[in-house]
This record gives structure tokens, sequence and C-alpha cells, in this order.
């Protein structure tokens, strides 16, 4: 296997303007330019990018002006090669940059680590070591974890991977909301879902002091320096079991977690901020009364599903929010296809979502591709969508994510979906 690196040019980073209050940046929000920066890797290695000067500012200053850089509304992608099986695979890059910023280079298909935190069945530290190695060879460049995952062991093993990684060269994200506390083994968290871990137990804390804590306890397990973004983890009815919990979390974090985390993107800490969630109304919700950069939402913009795309998605266009997407197989049965035993957000699927996914792979195979293949291109066609974190635990997992992913799609696919009622009309498509 053979990984052939493209020459990158940094973009010098601006001068930061003063953060208003979540209030005030609520009411200076306008349809006119207040998308983020996001232009093309392509412009990155060498084409003249388009000037940001030219967008309009805002009044006083109050709010950072942002701008899409777009070309004929799709992305143009730079692409690092590998060689896999007498195949050269390509991975791309989005460059997703705000004007008054550094630029965040995602590579298109992200690690998410919460496998090798020994989800569902242990790993060994080698093991964990070699799927991360495997991913890099690939091409991967953004890595996304979270103290819960492994109870603080997957950013542990992602120390000891990162140790010998120029700094620059990936973008690290990680989650806060959660503390980790020794206990007995009988207390710990994630009894039966994560193996093999530290006891710990899980103290939900998204105050002001609490993100602090937190992400002073990962950069330690994490051994770097800087964290590129941090996501408020799981704010969501799914998480935390009904809409009186969740608003209750909801308000400490906008009064307390929101204000620590706009605090370290002011100072440099982090250069962008969000949530990590499995609901896009939560999504919007936070969009609406702060200002975030970007969202992780898992399994809610895929083949089956595109809700978001009511709403939450054009908010993300008017305002520039980035998107990475988590879960493209909806927890398996995109990825299985509509057998017996499919799984469907953690659950077996029940009937409607089989016979909608068999009709869908029906489509898929009249066209000559896997379902699986569409199930992981179809959310980067959403301009907001920055990468895609499938997850792997095995090398071999992790090498067909990225062969699947070099998949040519015949845009005929997306408009026989259409047509037959299995995708909505305002999916973006080539």
């Amino acid at each position: 296997m053979c990984f052939i690196p493209i020459e990158m040019r940094p973009v010098p980073a601006a001068g930061r303007s003063r953060e208003t209050s979540a209030g005030a940046i609520s009411a200076k929000r306008s349809s006119k330019g207040l998308g983020r920066c996001v232009s093309y890797l392509s412009n990155f290695c060498g084409n003249k990018a388009k000037s940001a000067a030219d967008a309009s500012r805002c009044q006083a200053g109050q709010f950072r002006q942002r701008l899409w850089v777009l070309a004929s509304g799709r992305l143009h992608d730079a692409e690092i090669g590998w060689q896999h099986k007498d195949r050269v695979l390509a991975m791309k890059f989005r460059h997703w940059r705000r004007i008054d910023d550094s630029a965040i280079n995602f590579s298109e298909l992200g690690f998410g680590t919460a496998p090798i935190g020994n989800l569902y069945r242990a790993v060994s530290d080698d093991e964990a070591n070699a799927v991360l190695e495997a991913a890099w060879q690939a091409g991967v460049r953004f890595f996304d974890t979270a103290p819960l995952y492994g109870l603080g062991l997957a950013e542990t093993r992602l120390n000891r991977f990162l140790r010998g990684k120029p700094r620059d060269e990936y973008v690290l994200s990680t989650k806060a909301g959660r503390l980790l506390a020794v206990c007995s083994p009988e207390e710990r968290t994630g009894i039966g879902k994560f193996f093999d871990t530290p006891t710990r137990r899980e103290i939900f804390d998204y105050s002001y002091d609490g993100v602090m804590r937190s992400v002073e306890f990962s950069l330690a397990r994490l051994g770097v320096d800087r964290i590129d973004i941090l996501l408020a983890h799981d704010l969501d009815v799914f998480t935390h079991g009904s809409q009186a919990v969740l608003d209750e979390k909801l308000e400490e974090f906008m009064q307390g977690g929101y204000h620590a985390m706009l605090s370290m993107r002011e100072q440099g800490v982090i250069k962008a901020f969000g949530a990590g969630v499995n609901e896009w109304p939560v999504c919007e919700q936070l969009a609406n009364r702060g200002d975030f950069d970007l969202f992780l939402l898992a399994g809610r913009y895929t083949l089956l599903e595109q809700d978001a795309l009511t709403s939450f998605l054009p908010l993300c266009v008017k305002r520039g929010i980035g998107v990475v997407l988590g879960g493209p197989y909806n927890s398996g049965i995109l990825a299985s296809g509509p057998i017996k035993g499919a799984f469907y957000n953690y659950d077996a699927a029940p009937r409607h979502v089989l016979e909608r996914v068999a009709a869908i792979e029906a489509v898929c195979k009249m066209h000559g591709v896997r379902l699986i293949e569409a199930a992981l291109r179809f959310p980067l066609e959403h301009p907001c969508v920055v990468s895609v974190i499938p997850g792997g635990q095995s090398v071999k997992q992790v090498e067909s994510n990225a062969a699947i992913f070099s998949a040519k799609i015949p845009a005929s696919l997306w408009s026989q979906l259409k047509a037959e009622g299995l995708m909505r009309q305002d999916a973006p498509t080539p």
C-alpha cells in the first residue's frame, strides 16, 4: 500500500473579532453574508481563491462574516492517492475555512474512534493501532473521538498512534459534556456496550467549568497540545431520556459550556466548536441560539432519511455551518441490506424500513452500484457535509470503507431514486 501526499500551502489566518453574546448574535442574524467560508482544496493548493473581501460586513463587526465559496454548486477536491490490490484509490479533501481563521482540511472519509474504544467487543492495543495506521495509509486525516468511547480508552489509544504524526497533518475533534469518575466495577458506564475499559462512570456536566475540565482531561489523555474541534456531546432526547431533562441540559450548556467554547475559540485553543448529537432538531435549535461552527450528526441524513432537509440543512447553508455525518449506514441496514436481523437505529429494523431499503437496493442494482457504496457517497453530495465517518474496528473494515468510498456513482441512480419516491426531490445530487 503506497501513500502519496499532496503539497499543501497554509492559508494565513486573519485577525479575530470579538464575540457578542448569544442573544446579540441572534438579533444580528440576517440572510446576507452569514455563510462560513468553505473554499476548495483545489484553490488551497494553488489556484487563486475567490476573495472574501467582497463579502459585506455585518454592522459594527458584531458578527464575524462568513462566506461560501462555491464553484457551480459542487466541491472541487484535491486528492491523496493510495495503492490497494492493483488499484489506485483517491482520498479527497474538503477545505473549510472561516474568513478570520486558519483553515480546517477534512478528509472526506473520517475515522470515528468508538470502535477502538472496545465498542461491542474488546480489541488489543496493537489491533487498535493497526486499524488507525490502516486509516492513515488510506488517506484519512480526520479523527473524531470522545471521553465516552471506552471511558477514555479511545483517546489514550489515539495518543500512542498520533505521537509520531506531524500535528499539522491531521484534524482532531473530541467532545465535552461528560466527566469520568473512578467507581466500583458494577457502577461502570457502558456495561454490555464497552468491554475491558477503565472502571469509570459518566457524570454529565455541560457547565462552564465542566467543559473546561473535560478539555483538560482530554488533552492529557490524547497527549496533544491542541484540539481542532470541540463538540458538546449527546445533547439529545436519545441520551437523556426525555425532552424535560434535555431542556435542562441545553440550558446548562447555553449558560455555561457554550461560553467556555466561545472563549476557547476566541483564544485560539480550538479552531471550531459545535455539538455531536443523534437528532437534527437539536442541532437546529442550537444553531438558532448561538454562533456554532460545525455539527456532528449521527445517522440523520442518509440514503434512507433526509428529513434534515426540511429546515436544518437549509439553515446550515444560510449560516455556513459545516456538518460531519456519522452513522451513514443507519447503524447497519444500509451496509448489510434488508436481511433478517438487520439493524436500524441500534435495534432490529421494522418492516417498513426493510421494505424501503429493499426498494432502494433494487434501484442501486439496476445501475450496477452496491447499496453500501451509494449510502457512503450520498451524504457528501450536500454542500454542507465536510466528512463522513462510518467507523471500523479491523484493518479489513477500514480498507473496505476506503475501497467502497472510491466507487463511481452514476447520476442516473440518484435521478431514478427521486423519480420512484425513494429520495427527496430537494436532496442535492450531481
